[in-house]
């Protein structure tokens, strides 16, 4: 028996086989994300970032909302820049903040991750854990999950000591991610990169100790 293939040109069935090879791309496109995760949570998938990010977390970045305990949005050009120094940051020090995605269907959601922080305060220099996520991930409980993994990751297999993270005095919700990942609050200061923003100076620090190191 001979298997017999007709290929129809018309409109439709052109289009139809767009949709399917576009279909097919952008799976294929997924899977290979999938693969490039540097490490997962049960939900989250964490990993560098791509020129392909540049487009979503330049629309997070003019969100007011997110940026709301920012002096400012960001513009495309300065997220642009933003991901670069991510990815330098990355291979110099083995951390950052890292693009984070749904795993099950690799939908973009933000940053979650560390930075080595030199401005000059009481509880610096030191790694610092954040995150920022697009307005329709909040509530979900993902800043948590995240912010977790990452502490495991950096404790477990960087063997970093103390992580710190800060935020305004009134960036509740941030606070609050703080304390249910483990934080414990050591003050509060004016950031010195922001001494000109007087809604902003104010800043609180929460840090975190290692606790399978036996040297500190």
């Amino acid at each position: 028996m001979r298997a017999i293939f007709v290929l129809v040109f018309s409109e439709a069935n052109h289009f139809s086989f767009s949709i399917f090879a576009g279909t097919f791309r952008n799976h294929m496109a997924n899977k290979m994300t999938s693969c490039n995760y540097i490490f997962t949570s049960e939900r989250l998938g964490f990993r560098k970032w791509t020129n392909c990010d540049l487009v979503e977390f330049a629309q997070l970045n003019s969100d007011e909302k997110v940026m709301e305990h920012f002096p400012k949005t960001l513009s495309k050009k300065e997220v642009e820049q933003l991901l670069n120094k991510f990815n330098v940051h990355l291979m110099e020090k083995g951390y950052t903040y890292y693009a984070v995605e749904l795993h099950d269907t690799n939908e973009f959601i933000g940053m979650i991750g560390l930075a080595y922080q030199e401005y000059k305060t009481d509880f610096t220099p030191a790694i610092d854990i954040g995150w920022r996520l697009k307005r329709s991930a909040w509530g979900m409980g993902y800043a948590t999950e995240g912010a977790k993994r990452c502490i495991e990751y950096v404790f477990n297999v960087l063997k970093i000591n103390t992580l710190i993270a800060v935020c305004t005095i009134h960036n509740q919700k941030s606070e609050n991610v703080m304390k249910k990942i483990g934080m414990t609050k050591r003050g509060e200061f004016n950031h010195p990169k922001l001494l000109n923003q007087p809604n902003h100076i104010r800043h609180q620090c929460y840090d975190i100790k290692n606790p399978f190191n036996n040297s500190q």
